[in-house]
């Protein structure tokens, strides 16, 4: 047994072709605030999470062994309901390749609907069925 507690992510990497594409895809689709930092590079803040992005290939040292675009599954809950983001989904013209359905989330049943990301990183939006 370890002496280690987690509570949560703090941020994930995603490794994308075109930063400022990825960008504007997660802000406009995903209503995350793109922030830029230190060394001019771009994260994007939601909720109390954020997602670092890494322009391929990557001038920063520390990153996974293969880091490469289009390697991410993600999965968000969302606050808006599903219906809701579908009908967004649609007006931003994203193509929904699976969902709505049910599966299996950290605290129970979620219902998801996936799309991809302009690297092909397969994007979940979930709300918690209750």
């Amino acid at each position: 047994m370890t002496d280690i507690t987690l509570d949560r992510f703090d941020h994930v990497v995603l490794t994308v072709q075109d930063v400022a594409a990825s960008s504007r895809f997660y802000e406009s689709v995903l209503g995350m605030q793109k922030q830029t930092f230190e060394g001019n590079r771009v994260s994007l803040h939601f909720g109390q999470q954020k997602i670092n992005l890494h322009p391929y290939p990557s001038p920063i040292a520390n990153v996974a062994k293969e880091a490469r675009p289009g390697t991410a599954d993600l999965c968000f809950i969302a606050e808006t309901p599903l219906p809701d983001v579908i009908a967004h989904l649609h007006a931003c013209k994203i193509e929904i390749i699976q969902g709505p359905e049910e599966r299996a989330g950290a605290l129970g049943t979620i219902n998801s609907v996936y799309f991809r990301d302009p690297d092909g990183n397969l994007i979940e939006v979930s709300n918690y069925v209750s």
